[in-house]
């Protein structure tokens, strides 16, 4: 409880720090790319020494590829009931199947299950939504965007020299034949340390409310089927098929992360609904702070 009461301290002063003139525009764009180029990546080296290879850490790459297939299904059967135009069905393609299991996901499974989740969500975050934004990702914007192309040389490249993705292959790369120093140790928790402060700040300052009566529709499907019915498919899954444990927690908590904001990003730069992008992103991520608590209830 104490680690979910300080995300919401963050999240505070980000909303307090956006209505300072102190603190330019482009606030969060740098919290975030400080935190994706240098705390996260610190994170994911210290936690790969934590992984051990069993069918727990399958559940977690496997999931989110399942899931995948369970949004796309329900999108476009809702939306051909709905008749919604091309560029909301686009948007809802690329953003409800990708949460925020990285930005949000690592303060919030660590709020919930403490340093033991998170090498789950690692391989959760790195073999699943990495993959899927950056395959199935291009290809949706490929299909819907305006000048969308799909290259796959340019998604290699994008999967492989992602700095978590970096990390992680370096991490592997030496966990046979290395152990890491004490003096390593400290300096990658002391840099990894700020990744919760720094992205739940800028969660807060990048909060907006911005609702349109023409998206409310989709909206509300979007972040339903995102918030709820996809972690709710997936623990019905696992208890039907009688697993569990940490592995399968986590899997269905980072199901329900809320929509990724660069997924978001990236719909408005190719013309698909920008409102009902920012709209699924904004509200989702204010949303999910009721809807995890309640997950994680079930579990």
């Amino acid at each position: 409880m104490e680690n979910f009461v300080l995300i919401g301290v963050f999240v505070f002063l980000g909303r307090l720090f956006r209505r300072l003139k102190a603190f330019p525009p482009d606030t969060a764009q740098v919290l975030n790319m400080f935190a994706l180029y240098v705390s996260l990546p610190a994170l994911v080296l210290l936690k790969v020494p934590h992984l051990t290879f069993s069918r727990d850490l399958l559940v977690a790459a496997v999931t989110p590829w399942v899931l995948l297939g369970f949004s796309v299904v329900l999108v476009l059967g809702v939306a051909r009931l709905g008749g919604w135009p091309r560029p909301v069905v686009g948007v809802l393609l690329l953003v409800v199947p990708l949460g925020n299991t990285s930005f949000m996901g690592v303060p919030m499974i660590q709020a919930f299950f403490g340093e033991a989740g998170l090498p789950y969500l690692i391989i959760y975050d790195q073999f699943g939504t990495l993959l899927i934004f950056a395959l199935y990702g291009s290809l949706v914007l490929a299909m819907f965007g305006q000048d969308g192309s799909l290259q796959l040389v340019s998604v290699a490249r994008k999967v492989l020299f992602f700095p978590p993705s970096m990390a992680l292959l370096v991490g592997f790369a030496l966990r046979p034949w290395w152990t890491y120093p004490e003096a390593l140790v400290v300096a990658l928790e002391s840099i990894s340390a700020p990744l919760i402060p720094l992205v739940m700040t800028a969660i807060g300052f990048q909060l907006r409310w911005r609702l349109q009566p023409t998206v409310v529709a989709p909206l509300a499907f979007g972040l339903g089927v995102k918030l709820l019915l996809a972690p709710l498919a997936a623990l019905l899954v696992f208890r039907l098929a009688g697993m569990e444990g940490l592995a399968v927690e986590v899997s269905v908590l980072e199901a329900g992360m809320p929509p990724m904001v660069t997924a978001g990003a990236l719909a408005v730069a190719a013309g698909l609904a920008p409102e009902l992008a920012v709209a699924l992103v904004g509200l989702g991520i204010i949303l999910a702070f009721a809807t995890l608590p309640l997950l994680y209830l079930l579990l």
